[in-house]
């Protein structure tokens, strides 16, 4: 990684590209990212997880290869602008209780044709019904599209869990419920079912530890309880009407997901980038495709130097994994009473020795798409060629919470 920082240093230096922090998305790593997925998933068709890009240029740039088929968004108004600009398959992996998007939606025949709504109880499709019911009948007799989410958690004993609290749907039985509910409404349309197995394809693996090892036996143990139950509800729901689609697991599980006769697609997009958390996976070692240059600002003390901000910690469970990764140079770390800060980072060690003010480190985020949330643009690079910038999300004046 030392020589392709100091060929992207060498670039954005000609280039006059001296503001910092800047985000730099090296397109060599990202597109041999998508060949690797591809290969996972041995031709099975993966559907993108757009919040680990929101940058719109990215979507459209692996959509462009015939293994990347359609989009998972997180909220129903960014599938909206996302079909605005030109989407046409945009599945919302989240429930939406936001009535105005319903309605919109409701008013916009392209848009109920590109977009399929996350539904897991009764409550939620008697949200939408009520948000759209002075819009009935809508236009041209369409219907709202809509998927079933199965959870599928592993809980082996009572009162032992693993995986993220989702779907309240979790017997083929309960599926099969919620599926008579939907198709009892004339505006709505049942279309696809999803299940993400989060315990696999979300949580690392590779530690040299006990718990390592815990880990590596608690996926073990649940994939065939997953393909069990994911293939009995499918089969429920299927009794009562056709599904377009079935959308399971994640750039973590690809090759257990993709083995399953019930799935028909796969979400993936946190390996596109290869973030810092997508070091600690056995099975994939994906190649860091963003990095993130902060300056150096202070010098408090002979190995210690300041970088202004860098404090941008990763969603989920507080801990060590969610703080940033330091890329270049090696032999710095964090100080262990501050880490990464809002506006100051402290990085130590005796490489901090030869940094002066001025000079640039560079850090992975832990997470994929959040860097986006601090960037209005990424620098593209290519090869030996800097390319110039793509929008974020925000660049383009666009917030989806």
């Amino acid at each position: 990684m030392t020589d392709r920082i100091a060929t992207i240093e060498r670039l954005l230096a000609r280039a006059g590209a001296d503001q910092r922090p800047l985000a730099v998305l090296d397109l060599d790593a990202f597109d041999t990212n998508a060949e690797d997925l591809a290969r996972r998933a041995q031709g099975m068709p993966i559907r993108v997880a757009s919040k680990s890009l929101r940058v719109r240029g990215l979507l459209e740039r692996v959509l462009r290869r015939p293994e990347f088929q359609g989009i998972l968004s997180y909220s129903l108004p960014e599938a909206l602008w996302l079909v605005e600009h030109g989407m046409d398959d945009v599945v919302v992996a989240y429930p939406t209780a936001e009535r105005a998007a319903l309605r919109e939606l409701a008013a916009r025949p392209a848009a109920l044709e590109a977009i399929t709504l996350m539904v897991d109880e009764v409550a939620q499709l008697e949200l939408i019904s009520a948000a759209i019911a002075d819009l009935a009948p809508l236009p041209g007799g369409s219907r709202i599209r809509v998927a079933i989410e199965l959870d599928v958690s592993y809980a082996p004993l009572p009162g032992v869990r693993f995986g993220a609290f989702r779907s309240p749907v979790r017997t083929p039985a309960q599926a099969a419920a919620l599926a008579r509910e939907i198709v009892a409404r004339p505006q709505l349309l049942l279309v696809g079912m999803m299940a993400y197995e989060g315990h696999i394809a979300g949580v690392t693996d590779n530690a040299r530890t006990p718990y390592g090892m815990a880990v590596r036996g608690m996926k073990a143990l649940s994939r065939p309880d997953i393909a069990a139950r994911r293939a009995e509800a499918v089969a429920a729901v299927r009794e009562l009407t056709d599904l377009e689609f079935i959308n399971g697991g994640g750039t973590g599980s690809i090759e257990s997901t993709r083995t399953e006769a019930a799935v028909t697609e796969i979400a993936a997009g946190s390996g596109l980038i290869g973030p810092g958390l997508f070091d600690r996976y056995v099975d994939f070692t994906p190649q860091p495709a963003l990095l993130l240059a902060l300056s150096v600002v202070r010098r408090p003390a002979p190995e210690v130097a300041t970088l202004l901000g860098g404090g941008w910690i990763a969603s989920g469970v507080p801990g060590e994994d969610r703080l940033p990764t330091i890329a270049h140079p090696g032999g710095l770390a964090f100080a262990p009473q501050e880490a990464a800060g809002e506006v100051q980072t402290p990085v130590m060690g005796p490489a901090a020795a030869d940094l002066r003010v001025g000079d640039t480190v560079w850090l992975r985020h832990a997470k994929a798409g959040e860097p986006a949330e601090h960037f209005t643009h990424y620098h593209l690079v290519d090869g030996d060629e800097l390319l110039g910038t793509t929008p974020t999300y925000r660049g383009e004046g666009e917030l989806f919470l």
